[in-house]
């Protein structure tokens, strides 16, 4: 009997990818399923499509019927009810992050999972995910580990016939939370809030070509929630995540934010309109109203995932920095959206073939994913990982 997978909103773009990379990949020994509210617009072979509505218990419960793992591709909010759903139902949890104050709310389940002998692994997409393995390799053979930087640059180079305000393949939802909720900072030891877009955390960066130089942003993000908690041990001091896109979409997204149409409070009711509305709910709805974006030629989206680690071996201070490259023809055409598709796919195929021992509790990606078959299958996928390793007598500079 094939072990079932089910891709809790799976009809997502997120989604999509995750179930077409367990078909063809799983070879035909996994049985795939989606549970959604929605169908996905195109019936992907070999997927079968159940309804779901998460905040219904019994529909949870109906969905998760004789799984073997559950994969959340939710917003991250719904995480901690799909997690619940997973453990009521006996199988293994994945998803894809919980920008950091809900992943702090999933690890105290690591007790409930591990009496019920399944294993859930938190964060398991591009950032959070690669990045935290990619940490945790790069950090693998040094004495003491001080530093952790996370950066994600990005850029799109498509021509297109029509556009959209906000383009770019993540949740416009997410994303808004991402940068304009206060930033988790580790630092001098201990977890800080910073203003969201502070401009004392704003830094330049050099990714590869053609991404090249930009400035990246402190987002709330997950990495940061867990990474301190896996080095602890080897004097970790400091753990940042930081972001940026091209700068005509950050100039988008940072007015949207100033003008307040990110807030998720309702306004009060204006006229004879008493009802009030939240500005983030407006904003999303308009911009379901707009056309998808119709490219005018090729895809040309670049992505770098980038972690700097800093520490001392052998008495001198080392600097490794590890990046992951995804250009648009990553995943057979799919672009830079495979390096958070392709990850949980990847770990529950792992998992299946004992490469992940199956470890009952609650993880994080950097505990529990060996690096180097990860990044075997990654690199299938045509995402390329680079490792650079420098030494110095004495402190090296900062994480640009």
């Amino acid at each position: 009997m094939r072990p079932r997978v089910v891709i809790l909103g799976g009809s997502g773009a997120m989604g999509r990818i995750i179930a077409r990379d367990l078909v063809r990949h799983g070879r035909g020994r996994i049985e795939v399923v989606i549970a959604d509210r929605a169908r996905p617009e195109r019936a992907i072979p070999g997927v079968r499509v159940v309804s779901l509505d998460i905040t219904q218990r019994a529909s949870l419960r109906r969905a998760l019927s004789g799984a073997w793992a559950t994969i959340a591709s939710l917003p991250y909010r719904f995480n901690l009810l799909a997690m619940e759903g997973a453990l009521a139902a006996g199988t293994h949890y994945l998803d894809l992050g919980g920008l950091f104050h809900m992943t702090r709310r999933q690890l105290p389940r690591a007790s409930a999972f591990a009496r019920r002998g399944r294993m859930a692994i938190l964060g398991v997409g591009s950032a959070p995910g690669i990045l935290n393995v990619m940490a945790a390799h790069a950090g693998r053979d040094l004495d003491t580990v001080s530093e952790v930087h996370c950066l994600v640059g990005a850029t799109d180079r498509t021509r297109y016939r029509e556009t959209s305000p906000l383009g770019f393949g993540y949740s416009v939802d997410t994303l808004l939370d991402e940068f304009s909720l206060p930033s988790a900072v580790f630092r001098g030891g201990e977890w800080r809030m910073v203003p969201a877009l502070d401009p004392g955390e704003r830094i330049d960066v050099r990714f590869p070509a053609p991404i090249g130089r930009i400035p990246v942003d402190t987002t709330l993000h997950s990495e940061v929630a867990t990474l301190p908690l896996h080095f602890r041990e080897r004097g970790i001091r400091e753990v940042t995540f930081r972001q940026g896109f091209d700068p005509e979409f950050m100039e988008r997204l940072g007015l949207l934010v100033r003008l307040g149409l990110a807030e998720t409070a309702a306004l009060p009711g204006q006229g004879t309109n008493q009802t009030g509305c939240a500005p983030r709910e407006l904003l999303l709805r308009l911009l379901e109203r707009l056309p998808k974006p119709v490219p005018a030629g090729d895809p040309e989206r670049h992505e770098v995932l980038r972690t700097v680690v800093r520490g001392r071996r052998r008495g001198r201070t080392a600097t490794v920095t590890t990046d992951c490259v995804v250009g648009p023809r990553a995943g057979n055409g799919v672009g830079p959206d495979i390096d958070t598709g392709a990850p949980p796919s990847i770990a529950v195929q792992l998992m299946l073939a004992g490469a992940i021992p199956i470890r009952p509790g609650v993880w994080a990606p950097e505990q529990v994913i060996p690096a180097e078959p990860f990044v075997r299958e990654l690199e299938r996928r045509g995402m390329r990982v680079v490792e650079r390793r420098s030494t110095s007598a004495r402190r090296a500079g900062a994480a640009r």
